[in-house]
């Protein structure tokens, strides 16, 4: 074949392409065949091959939807070039019409080549323009909100610096999370990487652009490096990536409709093809330009095969290869369904066959080889795209070699013998079925438990001669008293007939007189009554008869169990022959390994992207969602990206070829030193990553000067209000006469606030009255004792109160913790020093009374205060303990407060309460398992609070009304988003899993309803942000003013919260 003839060829079979991809769009026939036949039978005219479809198509008789699913048939679309999916936007041809019809597609089909032929800019890349545009849009629009968004900057910059040796995010800036995981996915190629960073622009980039490719991609490319300098050099966390996207969004004209985002990634590498193209053309003057995005994303496959009895071998190109996922359990199953199409017996068959059919090999792989899984398809039965949700598995090392033209023959022996396998593993499984199935009604059992059963019943032995004779049939109606029967005497046996339980309640009823006999009620009552046998037995069988049958079986349960083993091995051998059958060495020499995973989660319409990359370096899987960052593991991956398991499932998967290291290592190509860091990049870029580090630099010295700036003005403040307070207590009280110690400097002059007030009320007045009575108590024991041994036996008695306190196995309802410090210091092993320097505490209040006793044991106190040396009691522990307490006595109030208005029903003012309950709890909890309250209990109702405001807000949604709908909306933006990640962060929570899937599907389920344009607008704009998958909790409300409670009220408030939940709640999930 000449160089004419061949791009002639490669002309007609994209023009035919272009065809096919008009042709399904406009009639939503997604069977490639068919639409062959149709522009066949139509010599390439459009026009009449819509009409031929639409007459096909009114020939098939409606299904309704339950039909649909049981009959839809996998789609046989494997096309290889750009745009062959399936558009969205289907037009309705089961129109009577047809007239109408075909006219209103003519002039759709030449105002689409007329917009072609005028602008230069396709269908898809309009409809990409609209995805960007919506993004640019939802951006800007983000900035004006007025209330915290999910996604909003923190304003303290150290929140978003980058830690040491962390990959940097990408910002979401309006619904480009797929742009962030596309992104980030070439970014971890390092090979991608260095082709990006070191692109030099043309060198007539100066001048004007000479055609429409040059004005879009150069500036473009530009902008990619900007990027890409960021995620290697910048100290910031995430980066934001609008000027990229801005440039896409100029770069098309705009429109009204969504496209998949698999049309993106198939234009960024064209974009990115078209200008390494231009680069190099200008560098190979004269002699055919190599393309590096071509050698690295691109390859070829051969198709071989018969059309109408005429063979044939084309050599095409690939870049992302396309795969069926219904239908299929893992991904060897989708190669090998795409890599045969049709009927190919005759391939191998000399004879002049009419069957059509053709089969793919491979000879060249690229190094980069990327699978696009299908997982949408269009429903034409309900008019809508739906989502694959199936599982479907794929290794993280794939070995390719089946694949390869050079292993054809290999292969198809191999092919071969597998299908000889699963006819013959067909039959042994329909074998074993027959015997763990067997019987000729509805319900079948296994053959060997059925012959057990026989023989069980042939060597039961008789109760009773019928299993009726027995019955009184003169007994009364039930509901009667029945008489009682006299008592058995003590060489009386009961009737072989009459259970155990009948004669146990014969001797009951000889002991209590006047008590009613059970009676079955056989309409009300399930249970068998007593007086019946256990088992059916043979009525009359000899010995002779009864050793036969139990011989034979015995003999035949042995054979069926035998049987049985045997095809189970049979089968179990088969299968691991069948896994084996590619793994001689001679089959895995082109191993390809998994780089990243692009993962969506959600349906057709809406949904949110991330992708899982492995970082070879540390030998992990890292998480990109958007600006999080995490480390996962491969389980985590197989759950999120096989499918099956929620919403999420994989529809990208990138494989690296594991023989060319370059691909993910970091060195420089010239010198072939490793680099990292700054030293990667060139250097324009360099300058361009330092100055953005120190613009961030300044940034945070701002915030510090700023941060410093307020707590001067606080410690000034302070200082003042501290100043007049002295000022009026000298006014009001005489000066003190106590000796004041040289050391006690150390010790701090002001007691935690729950052990000391101001007046003797509250908190101050219960703690005072235990005191007094441990005085109290001391005294009466020793009456003459000196203040300091009268102390020290007064502390004992408190000590001992509060210890048998802390040793009660009390209820939630009383929670002594509540009462006393000390109780909780006990709980949580706190050190000897820190407990009695707290119940020396409690004895130096100065509030303590007024009669002479008890001012002694103060002061006597207060000078043991003041005479513990610095070294003898760590202070910061001590101030560290009693934070502890402090933080329990808030999450209470929090919790408290948060069930309170649960039960009330206010569910969006507990909310925040419930959610600062759990957080301080969980922080508690980390530190001690007595240092909080029960975590189960919290998050239950913190799970139940967001479930009610969501069906809250999903119903003012469904009124329709423009205020509730708003009002809903903000319940969700404002109150329920923002806490989702609280529930995702800790994935091991399985019931907080679920429900946030519950809440997402409540939502998802509004795609497929018809609404008003304006509600599906906002649904629209609200949807992405519902299932944003991050778990970084990037901006959140302020914890809510807490009341003032004394020690004694919120004992007790607590104490009746707790109670009325015992009482008031059926076992709930989570306790």
């Amino acid at each position: 074949m000449t160089v004419e003839q061949n791009v002639l060829q490669q002309h007609s079979q994209k023009h035919q392409q272009t065809l096919l991809n008009q042709l399904r769009e406009v009639t939503g026939t997604t069977d490639v065949q068919l639409l062959q036949q149709a522009l066949q039978v139509s010599n390439g005219d459009l026009v009449e091959a819509v009409a031929f479809l639409t007459e096909k198509n009114a020939k098939v008789p409606q299904q309704d939807e339950a039909t649909y699913y049981q009959t839809a048939q996998i789609t046989n679309d494997r096309y290889i070039s750009v745009g062959s999916q399936a558009d969205t936007n289907v037009i309705d041809l089961t129109g009577d019409d047809k007239d109408d019809l075909q006219r209103a597609i003519a002039l759709s089909l030449e105002e689409s080549n007329r917009a072609f032929r005028e602008t230069g800019i396709t269908d898809e890349e309009q409809a990409i323009s609209r995805v960007l545009e919506a993004s640019i849009a939802e951006n800007k629009a983000s900035l004006k909100r007025t209330h915290t968004e999910v996604w909003s900057d923190s304003p303290n910059p150290h929140e978003r610096k980058r830690m040491e040796n962390c990959p940097v995010g990408l910002k979401n800036v309006g619904n480009t999370c797929w742009f962030s995981a596309v992104i980030q996915s070439l970014f971890n190629l390092l090979e991608f990487q260095r082709l990006v960073l070191h692109y030099s622009p043309p060198a007539r980039m100066q001048d004007l652009p000479r055609n429409q490719k040059e004005h879009r991609n150069l500036p473009f490319m530009q902008e990619l490096r900007h990027l890409f300098s960021l995620l290697v050099g910048s100290k910031r966390k995430y980066v934001d990536p609008s000027g990229a996207v801005e440039i896409l969004k100029d770069a098309f004209k705009s429109s009204e409709s969504q496209q998949d985002v698999s049309e993106f990634t198939h234009k960024l590498l064209d974009w990115l093809e078209d200008a390494f193209q231009i680069k190099a053309e200008e560098d190979r003057e004269g002699e055919k330009p190599k393309n590096p995005m071509v050698e690295l994303f691109y390859g070829r496959f051969l198709a071989v095969g018969v059309l109408e009895g005429k063979k044939f071998e084309n050599t095409e190109m690939f870049g992302q290869y396309p795969l069926q996922v219904n239908g299929f359990k893992d991904l060897h199953e989708c190669l090998e369904a795409a890599m045969i199409e049709g009927e190919i017996e005759s391939l191998h068959s000399a004879e002049n066959s009419a069957k059509s059919g053709q089969e793919h090999w491979f000879t060249e792989l690229p190094p980069v080889l990327t699978f696009e899984l299908s997982r949408f398809e269009f429903n034409q039965a309900l008019g809508r795209p739906e989502k694959i949700h199936n599982k479907l598995e794929f290794p993280s090392m794939l070995y390719m070699d089946r694949y390869m033209d050079r292993n054809r023959e290999i292969t198809r022996i191999k092919r071969e013998e597998i299908r000889r396998l699963k006819e013959h593993l067909t039959v042994l499984q329909q074998r074993l079925e027959r015997y763990l199935s067997y019987g000729s009604g509805p319900k079948r059992f296994p053959l060997a438990d059925v012959l057990q059963y026989a023989m069980e019943f042939a060597s039961s032995k008789p109760v009773c001669t019928s299993p009726v004779e027995d019955i009184d049939t003169t007994a009364p109606p039930g509901g009667t008293i029945a008489q009682l029967p006299p008592p058995a005497s003590a060489g009386e046996q009961p009737d072989a007939c009459v259970s155990a339980e009948g004669s146990g309640s014969g001797l009951q009823a000889s002991q209590q007189q006047q008590q009613r006999v059970s009676i079955h009620k056989p309409f009300t009552q399930s249970r068998v009554p007593p007086d019946l046998p256990m088992h059916p037995a043979p009525r009359h069988i000899t010995e002779e008869e009864l050793r036969v049958l139990e011989s034979c079986l015995h003999r035949w349960r042995s054979e069926v169990e035998n049987d049985t083993r045997d095809l189970q091995a049979s089968i179990s051998r088969i299968h691991r022959t069948i896994e084996l059958m590619y793994s001689d060495k001679s089959m895995m020499q082109v191993p390809y390994r998994l780089h990243a995973v692009l993962v969506h989660e959600g349906q057709a319409n809406a949904g949110h992207y991330w992708a899982y990359i492995y970082d070879r370096h540390h030998q992990r899987w890292m998480k990109y969602n958007d600006i999080a960052v995490t480390k996962s593991s491969w389980e985590e991956l197989v759950r999120d990206s096989f499918g099956g398991y929620r919403n999420a499932s994989a529809y990208c998967l990138m494989y690296i070829d594991d023989k060319k290291p370059f691909l993910i290592q970091e060195f420089d190509k010239e010198t072939g030193q490793m680099l990292s860091g700054l030293d990667k990049l060139p250097p324009d870029l360099k300058v361009f990553v330092e100055a953005d580090n120190k613009l961030f630099e300044r940034e945070m010295e701002e915030w510090d000067a700023l941060q410093a700036r307020k707590l001067q003005q606080e410690k000034l403040a302070l200082a003042a209000a501290a100043a007049a307070a002295a000022a009026a207590s000298v006014a009001v009280q005489p000066m003190s006469t106590e000796p004041c110690s040289p050391d006690n400097t150390a010790a701090p002059q002001h007691d935690p606030e729950y052990m000391e007030q101001q007046s003797p009320s509250g908190d101050s007045k219960h703690l005072q009255e235990d005191t007094e009575r441990a005085i109290s108590k001391a005294a009466a024991e020793h009456d003459e004792k000196s203040p300091e041994a009268l102390l020290n036996t007064a502390m004992k008695v408190e000590y001992t109160r509060l210890l048998r306190l802390a040793q009660e196995d009390t209820p939630p309802e009383r929670d002594y913790r509540l009462q006393h410090v000390i109780v909780f210091f006990i709980h949580n092993e706190a050190p000897k020093k820190i407990v009695e320097r707290t119940l020396l505490m409690q004895f130096a209040d100065r509030n303590l009374g007024f009669d002479e006793r008890c001012k002694s044991i103060m002061k006597v106190a207060r000078a043991k205060l003041e005479l513990i040396k610095p070294d003898e009691v760590n202070m910061e522990e001590y101030e560290m303990w009693h934070q502890d307490y402090r933080i329990f006595r808030e999450t209470s109030v929090f919790l408290l407060i948060g069930l309170e208005l649960f039960m009330k029903k206010s569910f969006v003012e507990a909310l925040m309460y419930l959610i600062y309950a759990y957080q301080y709890n969980k922080e508690l909890l980390a530190k001690g398992p007595y240092r909080g309250h029960d975590e189960e209990l919290i998050a239950h109702y913190r799970r139940e609070c967001l479930l009610k405001l969501n069906e809250y807000a999903a119903a003012l949604f469904e009124t329709g009304e423009e205020a509730k709908v708003n009002t809903g909306l903000s319940i969700m933006n404002d109150l329920v988003v923002p806490c989702l990640p609280l529930l995702l962060v800790d994935e091991m929570e399985e019931k907080d899993m679920v429900a946030v899937e519950d809440m997402r599907n409540r939502w998802c389920s509004y795609l497929g309803q018809e609404m008003e344009p304006n509600l599906q607008e906002k649904l629209t704009d609200f949807l992405p942000k519902l299932l944003d998958c991050s778990t970084e909790i990037k901006s959140f409300h302020e914890p809510p003013k807490l009341p003032s409670y004394s020690t004694l009220e919120l004992f007790e408030r607590f104490g009746r919260v707790m109670t009325s939940l015992t009482m008031g709640r059926t076992p709930a999930d989570g306790r």
